[in-house]
């Protein structure tokens, strides 16, 4: 991921720019859950990842749809189509789990850290605007974590 301070000074007035329309949320965004010992672990991204043969993320299409990515998913079975000029590929093709940590999830399950790994996890297209309304994708994604018992999730913003 690129730093702001190596940007040229135009583009990065132009991200800074948009520090003050960010959404606020107000409440109190956790609540108490069972032991990590215990939860049912998905991730959710914004690496642009998806399966071989799903329909590659466009760009304008306002980063309100997202791939399901199974859980048995290996690295040779996602793509990238993440439109973003300024999102670094580098990283995740030396290894998928910088920015889709599955392996280390798998691990975690199998050393007793956390209590299982999700069935299915997410993945979005960033590079979006801040103040793109998510509710009702949200609420969709929510209700299917729940249908797939998932009770905590690592967010892995891109």
């Amino acid at each position: 991921m690129v730093r702001l301070a190596d940007l040229p000074d135009q583009e990065r007035e132009h991200f800074l720019a948009k520090v003050p329309v960010l959404p606020s949320f107000p409440g109190r965004p956790f609540v108490k859950g069972p032991p990590l010992q215990q939860r049912r672990v998905a991730i959710v991204t914004t690496a642009g990842l998806h399966r071989r043969t799903d329909r590659p993320f466009a760009a304008g299409a306002g980063g309100m749809d997202y791939r399901v990515i199974p859980g048995d998913a290996s690295a040779g079975d996602l793509s990238v189509s993440h439109v973003s000029v300024n999102f670094d590929r580098t990283g995740m093709q030396a290894d998928w789990n910088v920015a889709f940590p599955l392996d280390r999830l798998k691990e975690l399950a199998r050393d007793k850290v956390i209590g299982s790994v999700a069935a299915f996890h997410y993945s979005f297209m960033g590079a979006i605007s801040p103040v793109t309304k998510y509710e009702t994708k949200a609420r969709e994604l929510a209700g299917m974590l729940r249908q797939d018992r998932v009770d905590a999730v690592v967010l892995s913003p891109v």
